[in-house]
């Protein structure tokens, strides 16, 4: 069977964006041309693929099925595409990249004004998000993970620092008021700020020392979602109502300026820093394959 390309473009598209307006405004291309591609597409396969209604656009278990065979597909073709352009004088076309909010936040401000800088044709579309994703069902090209969120089939390198810690920390009026904590144990006694991440259970606080891991799971008056709610809980610490536990780098500009005391700092534990990984079994797109070397040749930060 014969089906347009661009009729399976329009499809992923809208299924994506939820909604017709939504993938018209991220295309370039007016709602009504989706539409019509969709209806088109529906036509020749004889069967639905989306269930509209006034207020929302979801695919159906057709469309789902569609959509999952697709991503990898054009995924295929639009690095095809890429490497084609990558013949010319400069790499040019999109880069878009899956990054959790720590490394959107500590790592990508290093990485991404120097290659923007170096590689003007190029143009970087950053997807926060925290929970691990499928790339190429997601439309990514490459994406930034802790090793123990890798899959086997993916290729790795480095990117930012190689050793990271999670420090506790605390308002200089939190501890005046409340006294420092000189054991991890004696965080069960304080008002601790937590977070977790999505549809996971609340993470506890891992400290280390001389081989010692030890972990705490402590209470306090605020839970939030970690990635967009990290801030409100550094926010809470430094207006002093409790210890907070996150990156140390995430941190230490409030350290600097007196606002959060570090507290246990002898007992931090340290994980490996991310990586950025990308499918091994395609195409490498010619802007993928120019991040990739960009960030190889810059180095862990010093």
């Amino acid at each position: 069977m014969k089906v347009d390309l661009s009729h399976l473009n329009a499809f992923v598209a809208v299924a994506r964006a939820k909604g017709f307006r939504e993938g018209a405004r991220s295309n370039g291309v007016s709602a009504s041309s989706l539409s019509e591609a969709v209806r088109r597409l529906e036509s020749d396969l004889g069967v639905r693929l989306l269930n509209r209604t006034t207020r929302s656009v979801a695919p159906t278990e057709a469309g789902e099925r569609l959509l999952e065979r697709l991503g990898s597909a054009l995924a295929e073709v639009e690095a095809a595409l890429d490497g084609v352009k990558g013949l010319g004088d400069r790499p040019a076309g999109t880069l878009r990249l899956n990054a959790p909010i720590s490394a959107v936040r500590l790592v990508l401000p290093r990485v991404l004004p120097p290659f923007l800088t170096a590689y003007p044709e190029i143009t970087v579309e950053v997807i926060a998000e925290d929970a691990f994703v499928d790339l190429l069902a997601a439309g990514c090209d490459a994406g930034i993970r802790y090793d123990e969120r890798l899959e086997q089939d993916m290729i790795a390198a480095p990117i930012g620092p190689r050793v990271q810690r999670f420090a506790a920390a605390a308002a200089p009026a939190y501890l005046a008021r409340r006294g420092r904590p000189i054991h991890p144990r004696d965080l069960l006694g304080h008002a601790c700020l937590r977070g977790r991440f999505p549809g996971r259970a609340t993470l506890a606080w891992e400290f280390e020392r001389d081989g010692e891991i030890l972990r705490v799971d402590p209470t306090g008056p605020l839970l939030a979602q970690l990635g967009g709610g990290a801030d409100l809980l550094v926010d809470a610490a430094i207006a002093g109502v409790g210890v907070v536990y996150h990156f140390e780098d995430w941190l230490r500009p409030h350290f600097e300026r007196g606002a959060l005391e570090p507290i246990l700092e002898d007992w931090w534990s340290r994980f490996s820093g991310p990586f950025l990984y990308y499918p091994g079994r395609r195409l490498v797109p010619a802007p993928l394959r120019a991040f990739v070397d960009f960030v190889k040749a810059m180095g862990p930060p010093t």
